[in-house]
This record gives structure tokens, C-alpha cells and sequence, in this order.
């Protein structure tokens, strides 16, 4: 748990939300990520966990309770919470989430558009490092994404969500279709960026292996109550 004095980096209090079309309903009494802290959050398919992301980083906007990030409250109206996750949220989707017509380069930077930061020659230059931090090397820049591996798709979409060090890294099941030696070679270059950038990172998943590799991990239905229907 973080210091008193210290702001948790995502805190979730007396949350709610229904899906109307499905009667699907989540309860979040409580939820602190503290600063700079790993949290590997594990649940069985459709038991809500992408749910709880979407919530978390306001995709979703809860119909009852506060969530903020590093104590800015999540505003209600979409275009806040827009603004919000653009300055200060990174997502790493499960399938990556690239555009497979845009360059390595434009990807990275796509976030930029949503309101991050402003795009400039230093943003651009801090893209260009992040890659060739992770791997991907100068001659990849200009190329399109759907020319790349699975691999450097990975790393792409780790510089995408670190670019601007947003205060809150958040991975949806990022490594469910990678087998064992790719997913704990994803873990390491991930845990590295994410440590560099003094981010905090939520990772959901249903492979319990890889909480092993979390500082903390915890059972979605240990923080959340579940009823009715179904969910993502």
C-alpha cells in the first residue's frame, strides 16, 4: 500500500457498473495501485477483467463510486476521461492494436494525437530512442507494422504505451498468444521500460504463472463482485 502522504498512482472507491443490454453488473469497494508498483490482477475467461481495465483507465465510465489517477478525479464526461487517459495512461491491448498501414514511427506516436503531449522533435527523438531501447532498430522505423514480427509488434506497442512515461501502464492478457519463452522475454524488456519510467503497471491475465513474476497478484474476485450475465 502506498504512503499516506503519497497519492496511490490509480485508487477505485465504492465503484459500480451495469452492462444494461446484458444485466451484468460490477462492485469495486476498493482498489489502490501504489506509485511505481506491479499488480497482476488474474481471473478465468469472461469473469470481468477486461471489464475492470476499461473501468480503470475510463473507457468505461462507472455509474456509481470515484476512481483517479495519481488523485485526479476520472471525469464523467467522455471527453475528460479522454483527455485524461491521453496524458496520463499507457495500454498495451492483447492483440497489440496496431495500425498495420501506419509506419513504426507513426504508431508510436499515435497517441500524441489524443492529447498525451503536443507532437515535437523531442517527442519524436524520445519515440525513436524508446524503440531502439527495446530492439527496434533504426532501419525498422520507416517500415509498416504489418511488415513486422510478432516480436517487434510487441515491442512497438511497449513504446507506444510508455512514450510521455504516463503515470499508469495498464497490459489487457498482452502475452495470451505467445508461447512460454516469448511471453517471459516480453515480461523482462516490459518490467525494464516500466521501471525506467518510474510508471506503475496493472497486468490482467489468466495465466497464474505469470503472477509469479509480479510484485503482487491478486484474484479479480477478490476486489470485485460479479453478478448476472456476461463480460469481456
Amino acid at each position: 500500500m502506498p504512503a499516506a502522504n503519497i497519492k496511490p498512482t490509480l485508487a477505485m472507491s465504492s465503484v459500480g457498473f451495469t452492462y444494461p443490454s446484458t444485466g451484468f453488473a460490477m462492485q469495486i469497494d476498493r482498489f489502490d495501485l501504489g506509485v511505481g508498483e506491479r499488480v497482476f490482477l488474474r481471473g478465468p475467461s469472461g469473469s470481468g477483467k477486461t471489464t475492470f481495465l476499461s473501468l480503470a483507465t475510463g473507457l468505461l465510465a462507472a455509474d456509481t463510486g470515484e476512481i483517479s489517477i495519481t488523485g485526479q478525479l476520472m471525469p464523467k464526461r467522455a471527453a475528460g476521461r479522454d483527455a485524461l487517459r491521453a496524458g496520463a495512461i499507457g495500454i498495451i491491448h492483447q492483440q497489440f492494436n496496431l495500425l498495420p498501414y501506419l509506419d513504426t514511427l507513426s504508431n508510436v506516436l499515435l497517441p500524441l494525437a489524443f492529447g498525451r503531449a503536443a507532437e515535437s522533435k523531442d517527442n519524436i527523438d524520445d519515440a525513436r530512442d524508446l524503440l531502439e531501447q527495446l530492439g527496434v532498430q533504426a532501419h525498422l522505423h520507416n517500415v509498416p507494422a504489418r511488415a513486422l514480427s510478432v516480436g517487434q509488434q510487441q515491442r512497438v506497442a511497449i513504446a507506444r504505451a510508455l512514450l510521455g512515461k504516463p503515470a499508469l501502464v495498464v497490459a489487457d492478457e498482452p502475452t495470451s498468444a505467445l508461447d512460454g519463452e516469448t511471453r517471459d522475454a516480453f515480461l523482462d524488456v516490459l518490467f525494464t521500460c516500466v521501471d525506467d519510467a518510474r510508471s506503475s503497471l496493472l497486468m490482467v491475465s489468466h495465466d497464474p504463472v505469470i503472477g509469479e513474476r509480479f510484485e503482487r497478484a491478486i484474484d479479480l474476485c477478490d476486489v470485485a463482485q460479479i453478478s448476472m450475465g456476461q463480460a469481456a
